[in-house]
C-alpha cells in the first residue's frame, strides 16, 4: 500500500507539471475581437455575476447581453463565477468593471485564471483519481495496473487541453462525478448522490452519467425491496429526500417565478436556438 501511495504521488505531482506546462501557451480567440476566445468567456461570466443580481445572470437585459458570452451553464457554475469575480476585485477592480472589462486580456488576471484552474482540480479532480484508485478498483489486482490506468486518468488529453489550454473548469463536474462513483462504490450511497448532484449542477454534460447512476441506485433501490419491504423505501425515500434538497438549494435563487425556471432551462437547453450559438 504505502508503494502505491507513493507512487501515485508521484504521477499526480507529474500530471500537475503537464498541466501548467499546457497553460503557457497560447489558446484561442486571443486578441480577435469581438468575442475575445474562451478567456473572455470566463472572465465575463466573473463581471457579469459579481456586478448584478442573481435573478438577472441568465437574464438578457441592458447590462447582461446575452449574445456575448452569455450564461449556459447550471447554477454551480454561476456561483463559482461569482466568488472567482469577488476575488478578482479583490485583487484588481478593474478585471471585471462591469461594460469597461469587456475584452481584457490583463497577463496578470490570465494567471489569477491559471491558477483557478489548478487550485479546483487539485481540491476535486486530483484527490478523486488518488482515492478511486487506491480505494476502490477491484478489477486492478496488481499494483502496475493501478499505476497504468491512473497515469491514463490523470493525463487524458482531452481534459488537460480543454482546462488547461482555455481556461475551463471540466476538473470540477468530472471530480464530483468521480466522488459519487467513490460514495457507491464504498456504500455511501447518499454522500455518491450528493456528489452527482453537484456535478450535474455545475455542467450539464453530466447528464450522459445520469443514467447509468440511476440505473444502480434504482437496482439497489428494488433489490432491497425484494428483500425488506420497509428497508427499500426507507432508502428509496432517503435517496429521493438527497437528491431533491441538493437540486433545491442549488437552485433555488432561481425557483422566484416560473418565467425567471423557464429562463435558466432555456440557456441550459438552447433548443429554441438551434442547441447552438456561433460566437
Amino acid at each position: 500500500m504505502k508503494d502505491v501511495t507513493v507512487h501515485l504521488s508521484l504521477i499526480i505531482l507529474f500530471a500537475i507539471v503537464i498541466r501548467w506546462t499546457i497553460s503557457l501557451h497560447p489558446y484561442s480567440g486571443a486578441g480577435k475581437p469581438p468575442m475575445f476566445g474562451d478567456y473572455e468567456a470566463q472572465r465575463h461570466w466573473m463581471e457579469i455575476t459579481y456586478n448584478l443580481p442573481v435573478g438577472d445572470w441568465y437574464q438578457n437585459t441592458t447590462d447582461n447581453d446575452l449574445q456575448y458570452w452569455g450564461l449556459d451553464y447550471p447554477p454551480l457554475t454561476a456561483y463559482h463565477s461569482w466568488a472567482l469575480g469577488i476575488v478578482s476585485h479583490s485583487l484588481n477592480s478593474s478585471w471585471v468593471e462591469l461594460h469597461k472589462s469587456r475584452g481584457l486580456e490583463s497577463y496578470d488576471h490570465k494567471l489569477f485564471m491559471r491558477y483557478s484552474v489548478l487550485v479546483v482540480d487539485l481540491i476535486v479532480y486530483l484527490p478523486a483519481v488518488f482515492v478511486y484508485f487506491l480505494f476502490c478498483s477491484p478489477g486492478l489486482h496488481d499494483q502496475y495496473s493501478q499505476l497504468v490506468v491512473c497515469t491514463v486518468a490523470l493525463l487524458y488529453p482531452g481534459l488537460m487541453l480543454i482546462d488547461y489550454g482555455h481556461f475551463q473548469y471540466n476538473c470540477v463536474s468530472l471530480g464530483f462525478a468521480l466522488w459519487g462513483v467513490i460514495g457507491l462504490c464504498k456504500g455511501h450511497d447518499l454522500l455518491g448522490s450528493l456528489a452527482f448532484v453537484l456535478a450535474l449542477n455545475y455542467k450539464q454534460m453530466e447528464l450522459y452519467h445520469a443514467v447509468p447512476f440511476f440505473c444502480y441506485l434504482l437496482g439497489k433501490c428494488i433489490s432491497h425491496f425484494r428483500k425488506n419491504y420497509h428497508e427499500g423505501m426507507v432508502k428509496f425515500v432517503k435517496l429521493s429526500a438527497v437528491v431533491l434538497a441538493s437540486f433545491s438549494i442549488c437552485w433555488l435563487p432561481f425557483l422566484q417565478s416560473r418565467e425567471q425556471l423557464t429562463q435558466v432551462l432555456h440557456r441550459l437547453f438552447p433548443f429554441a436556438r438551434g442547441l447552438f450559438e456561433v460566437f
